[in-house]
């Protein structure tokens, strides 16, 4: 456990939604420097629970942000330091690329030049600089998904060498209209930037690429937490069979020994 306060901590979240309970008081914290992927079958509450920590849903129980109660905090103080990436978007204005990642910088106070240039480095680290002069809807899927993901990278952005301080990224299934190159590029990414006192959480439905790239795991069913832990600890063909239906069987990766379900 770390010795830095947690950059999010729920206590007692609880989330019912048609008289039906979907989140049933699951206590969370999340310290930077990590990796987490959520998982669990359809309909465990993942989306459901990464709504509550946005505030996009009303819930029972208390979440913390860097400290603070979350309506404690400005919404626009809030953005600096909070990226969401959600499942889809609906944007269909015929903007160009460059503008729905110029977005991202809407929260903040600075010189065009200075946007501009955040703009250009979070593309290139996305991959998407080539889009810059796409309109936005004539996208693919996968192609809007990762100019949504260097949106998010914009919002967040820090200077290498600034004193920054700590960032939260919420990732809801950012792979799942990816091909393979671009699903291990973005997490390649999003893993990268926990090196600099950022907590990233991601929804997977991949437990092979939660395995990969997640320093730890969060299994959820029917909103309750039923696992948490390394995914050596959590992947167990026992817990896989049960939650998934499935018969599954986990075996070391030949090459970086971690589990792998099959």
């Amino acid at each position: 456990m770390s010795a830095l306060p947690p950059l999010l901590h729920c206590r007692q979240l609880s989330l019912t939604r048609g008289g039906r309970l979907i989140l049933d008081g699951l206590e969370l914290t999340l310290h930077g420097g990590s990796l987490t992927a959520l998982l669990g079958p359809n309909g465990a509450g993942k989306s459901s629970l990464l709504k509550c920590l946005t505030g996009e849903l009303d819930h029972e129980g208390e979440t913390r942000l860097f400290g603070r109660k979350r309506q404690e905090w400005d919404g626009t103080e809030l953005a600096h330091r909070v990226g969401v990436l959600p499942q889809s978007s609906s944007l269909s204005f015929p903007f160009l690329c460059e503008e729905v990642v110029a977005m991202g910088r809407l929260p903040h106070s600075e010189p065009g030049s200075r946007r501009d240039e955040i703009v250009r480095a979070a593309m290139a680290h996305a991959g998407v600089e080539h889009l810059a002069n796409r309109l936005y809807p004539g996208l693919s899927g996968g192609e809007r998904q990762r100019v949504q993901f260097a949106r998010v990278l914009a919002q967040i952005w820090q200077a290498p060498d600034a004193d920054a301080p700590p960032r939260l990224l919420l990732l809801d299934e950012p792979t799942s209209a990816l091909d393979l190159k671009y699903q291990h590029q973005l997490l390649t990414l999003a893993r990268a930037l926990t090196s600099r006192n950022t907590a990233v959480l991601v929804v997977l439905h991949d437990l092979n690429l939660a395995a990969r790239y997640a320093d730890r795991l969060l299994m959820l069913e029917r909103g309750r937490l039923m696992a948490d832990g390394p995914p050596a600890r959590v992947l167990t063909p026992e817990l896989v069979t049960r939650l998934y239906d499935y018969p599954a069987q986990v075996i070391p990766h030949p090459e970086t020994g971690l589990p792998m379900v099959v």
